[in-house]
């Protein structure tokens, strides 16, 4: 192993580099999550069935940020992470904003795509500077801070996409939340630094980076990792289901306005999110002290914690039971990200870190994402005939079901950990000599 001589990245500039990338991410969901509570508004205007408004909010947008992160996430392996980043976030932005323009389902379909391809290349640059950015004690707890945009995200969505399509109507919504994109793409190409790649570790990686073929074989053999990425996906499978559907859910069962439902929404998911995110690093990085395989623990634990809450908010016949009930699977679920992403980069090596996050995020968005919302909607137009309005309601409630089936696979994933992290490690070390 050798030791780079690299640059000296100060306390401030990493608070900065790593505060620029959360509020990139928060961007990020903001774009994506603002569909969910215009949904109704889109449905009305457009008179669309629940199982198109599924494809609008999950498949659409899913299939192309799944199949394209890859290949995107493998030039920022090669080149600048910086500048993959700065084009993505300007190309989300602009297509956002042009769907306040749709005259129809496919125009909609089409600018949904569009936002798919953009935030294909926004996470996994992301991931693999804070990676070389933080040390790997520290990592899960920074990866943490950034995915705290989820949650915050998903709030100011709901909050002003709620008031917004009371006040503006959910067209002039989307160009409202878009159009501010743009500024964040030029502060990211203009102050965000390149770190070296293995920087945080001290290795040196300046060598090719390895084939794509390689990257998949490398992980896809780890059977930890093809148990964090099955579980990360049933995971999202419940949760962009439920942050998909719930304000419609709330509207057709419990007759709740759209501006209500939105600052409801915000402070469950932004909060309870947060928190939840938040101390989902905190627990990883301090179990991992006395046992790597907590990393996968604490995910596999915030799953079943969260499982009778979920439940019981499709039970209740109280509007404000549901919500509250809401908060615990909202706050506990997302515990899971900042481990994955944490284990996903311990599992790599530093020449593969964007292209293992994107690796991740394809099977999170393959199985939770395009499929999740859609087949949430299909159900609810299945079972409408027998349930009328509340069909959603059951919908939702045996999607929550999945959960369980996650909590199983980050506990199988925690049980394989040990001997997958020595051979990445040794892995790291090599590719290491074999660039001096």
């Amino acid at each position: 192993m050798r030791a780079v001589n690299s640059p000296t990245y100060s306390p401030a500039y990493l608070r900065y580099a790593l505060g620029l990338l959360f509020v990139v991410y928060v961007v990020n969901f903001v774009d994506r999550q603002i569909l969910s509570i215009l949904l109704p508004g889109i449905k009305a205007d457009l008179a669309l069935t629940d199982g198109q408004l599924g494809l609008l909010s999950g498949t659409a947008f899913g299939l192309f940020y799944a199949t394209l992160g890859f290949p995107i996430a493998r030039i920022a392996d090669l080149k600048s992470r910086k500048w993959v980043m700065a084009v993505c976030v300007g190309l989300w932005s602009l297509m956002t904003a042009l769907c306040g323009s749709a005259t129809g389902f496919l125009s909609l379909l089409a600018f949904r795509t569009g936002v798919g391809v953009g935030e294909a290349g926004g996470s996994p640059p992301a991931h693999s500077l804070i990676s070389d950015y933080f040390k790997p004690a520290e990592r899960a707890t920074a990866l943490g801070i950034f995915s705290l945009g989820v949650p915050v995200g998903i709030m100011v969505g709901f909050l002003a996409g709620g008031w917004m399509a009371e006040s503006l109507g959910w067209r002039l919504a989307f160009v409202v939340v878009g159009l501010p994109g743009l500024l964040i793409a030029a502060v990211v190409a203009l102050t965000l630094r390149e770190p070296p790649r293995g920087h945080s570790e001290g290795l040196h990686s300046a060598g090719a980076a390895p084939s794509a073929m390689e990257v998949i074989r490398f992980l896809w053999s780890s059977r930890a990792f093809r148990h964090l990425s099955f579980a990360s996906a049933l995971y999202a499978f419940v949760g962009y289901s439920v942050i998909s559907w719930a304000p419609s859910f709330l509207i057709r069962t419990h007759q709740m306005s759209i501006g209500e439902i939105g600052t409801y929404l915000a402070f469950i998911f932004g909060i309870g999110g947060g928190i939840g995110n938040y101390l989902g690093g905190i627990f990883a990085d301090r179990w991992a002290r006395t046992d790597e395989r907590g990393r996968a623990f604490v995910p596999a634990l915030s799953m079943i914690l969260g499982l009778p809450f979920a439940l019981a908010v499709y039970v209740v016949n109280d509007a404000t039971a549901a919500v509250l009930l809401l908060a615990v699977p909202a706050g506990a679920g997302l515990m899971y990200q900042a481990p994955a992403f944490a284990i996903t980069q311990s599992l790599a090596t530093p020449k593969m870190r964007a292209s293992a996050a994107a690796i991740l995020i394809f099977v999170i968005s393959i199985i939770g994402l395009a499929l999740g919302p859609w087949t949430t909607g299909l159900l609810s137009d299945a079972l409408a005939p027998r349930f009328g309005n509340d069909s959603l309601r059951w919908a939702l409630f045996i999607v929550s079901l999945l959960l369980a089936w996650a909590g199983l696979h980050f506990w199988l994933a925690g049980r394989a950990l040990p001997p997958d992290l020595a051979r990445a490690r040794a892995a790291s070390e090599r590719e290491s000599l074999q660039t001096v």
